[in-house]
């Protein structure tokens, strides 16, 4: 049975092996200096609006603001109209001050800085929930197999999806069970609730979800049937693993072990020698000396 280790005891680096008995098998390796934003939600708080560029800045807590373009944002933000009026009015509805929930869409780049949406999307292992796009979901366009998409469509069919939000199956939830499937949605729903309800407490601006957690996505995205435990190292790693567990495979939560060893784990589990051998640059073969020719003529021979 394989294990997922995480060695979370530094704050500059976070390191995740998977292993099969000793041997290093996957490997993620994620460094707070080059911290991810891409699908974090924030309550922001607009800082600018600007007609010209049908967009408005938006102060989500990073250095720089981020760019909202008018298409991005949701109709509930707006007052009057009921929303209705597809954009020239829009700039009338946005106050400088206007708190908002927004989507880190990408990240900045260069001196821009990042792009964002109010179109919410909270991906699970086998869903992907977005609580305010009604007319959105249905089947990943990945999932080709005819079979598999109108088994995933009668499934859909029976996930009680809340009025105002959209449902899109993923290409990992082709081969698993209506019972796996409907967990993962209702884990989605859970989840909204605890954004929204600190997102309701928060003063922007404020991280409200933190799609880039490397504990989050590995445990979301590798752990399955094969992995018989996962094994952290440092305090604050193991509670954030646990607490997610529970949230996502509650029944799993006892597979999450705290680590604590004198003996450092990827020592332990033999990964450092390991990834010493990948990242050591190959031995240069030894080059054997050429034979030079004798001036002298070999006894026997007459010039």
């Amino acid at each position: 049975m394989k294990r997922m280790l995480f060695n979370a005891t530094q704050q500059e680096e976070l390191r995740v092996a998977i292993v099969d008995g000793q041997k290093l098998v996957d490997l993620d390796i994620e460094s707070a200096s080059r911290e991810q934003r891409k699908s974090n939600i924030y309550k922001g708080v607009i800082t600018r609006v600007e007609p010209s560029l049908e967009a408005v800045f938006v102060d989500y807590g990073a250095d720089r603001h981020g760019f909202l373009p008018f298409k991005e944002i949701a109709k509930q933000y707006m007052v009057g109209d009921g929303g209705e009026f597809g954009r020239s009015k829009m700039a009338t509805h946005l106050k400088v001050g206007h708190a908002m929930i927004v989507q880190v869409d990408k990240d900045e780049r260069g001196n821009k800085g990042a792009a964002l949406t109010t179109y919410l999307s909270l991906a699970g292992r086998y869903c992907v929930l977005m609580p305010n796009t009604a007319k959105g979901g249905g089947i990943s366009r990945k999932i080709t197999s005819a079979e598999d998409r109108s088994r995933l469509k009668e499934i859909a069919q029976e996930l009680e999806v809340p009025e105002g939000m959209g449902v899109i199956l993923r290409t990992a939830g082709a081969s698993r069970t209506k019972t796996a499937v409907k967990r993962d949605f209702e884990y989605l729903l859970r989840l909204w609730e605890t954004v929204r309800d600190l997102t309701l407490k928060s003063t922007a601006p404020k991280l409200v979800y933190e799609e880039g957690s490397l504990v989050k996505r590995s445990i979301r995205d590798l752990y399955n049937k094969d992995v018989s435990e996962v094994v952290v190292e440092g305090e604050d790693g193991y509670r954030n693993a646990k607490d997610f567990m529970r949230m996502l495979m509650p029944s799993h939560a006892k597979n999450v072990k705290q680590y604590r060893d004198t003996v450092p784990l990827f020592h332990k589990h033999h990964i450092e020698p390991q990834l010493d051998a990948m990242f050591s640059p190959p031995a240069t073969p030894t080059k054997r000396a050429k034979s030079v020719p004798s001036s002298r003529t070999p006894s026997g021979f007459s010039r």
